[in-house]
């Protein structure tokens, strides 16, 4: 199936509505194919506008998936008139219950050992037929290169066809690039999805992700942790996002003339 991407400040962005990229996951994980997902929101494409690494990680990546509202309405403004919101947790949700109906295992990767057993019981209870085929809790430091051939044969030997990666951006999206090819299953880089779904943190209603304020529900529950990283990465996209909208307006102006 043809993938289709448009370019939000200079990022390729997965065109495909939440069902079709669920769908297209699902058949690769049944193959246990190596594929790199990663989940974009303004902060990863501020990263990758600044950084050539990551830029060159989402224009490789087998998926990107417009996570934050933003990135949706620019892609509704740039011809993906039908697109809707692909987030980490809504991927995550789907994919445990896809994956139970289908017999596909899965796989735990980062965070914390706490929250890490948290989803594990959570999963237990709301996906009984779920298999969870392992769970890692890694260190901050990098692993050497003994701990990540032993974790990449123990991923592999376990037969999960998804393996969800909770690093934080854009250290999990460097790990799933730097393992395309040797681990054998669908890597999704979920981030914050990790300690949400363990009860740990908030989501913010429906109702506040649809007006796509959840960045500032984020905010209020995580002050010292994020008002650095909002405060210099919204500004700049929206500046970036006007330019590349008003540019796209000339050009289609001088093809009508």
């Amino acid at each position: 199936m043809y993938i289709s991407k448009v370019n939000v400040v200079s990022s390729p962005v997965t065109a495909l509505i939440f069902e079709q990229q669920i769908e297209i996951m699902l058949e690769w994980a049944k193959k246990r194919l190596s594929k790199v997902v990663c989940v974009a929101n303004v902060h990863m494409l501020m990263e990758a506008h600044w950084h050539a690494d990551l830029k060159s990680i989402l224009e490789t990546a087998d998926m990107v998936t417009p996570d934050g509202m933003p990135l949706v309405w620019m892609m509704r403004l740039l011809g993906a008139k039908a697109q809707d919101r692909v987030a980490g947790l809504d991927i995550f949700h789907a994919v445990c219950h896809k994956a139970a109906l289908e017999g596909v295992t899965i796989y735990l990767i980062g965070s914390t050992s706490e929250v890490l057993d948290e989803m594990k019981a959570r999963l237990q209870k709301e996906f009984p037929k779920l298999e969870v085929a392992g769970i890692a809790p890694l260190p901050f430091r990098p692993l050497t290169e003994a701990e990540d051939e032993a974790l990449m044969r123990d991923i592999n030997e376990s037969g999960a066809g998804f393996a969800m990666v909770s690093l934080g951006c854009p250290k999990q999206e460097k790990w799933m690039a730097q393992h395309r090819g040797s681990l054998n299953a669908v890597m999704i880089g979920l981030g914050g999805a990790f300690p949400v779904y363990a009860g740990l943190h908030k989501r913010a209603p429906k109702w506040i992700r649809d007006m796509g304020f959840e960045w500032l529900y984020r905010l209020l529950q995580e002050p010292k942790r994020l008002w650095k990283r909002y405060g210099t990465t919204i500004p700049p996209f929206i500046i970036l996002a006007m330019q590349q909208l008003m540019m796209r307006n000339r050009l289609q102006r001088s093809l009508r003339t």
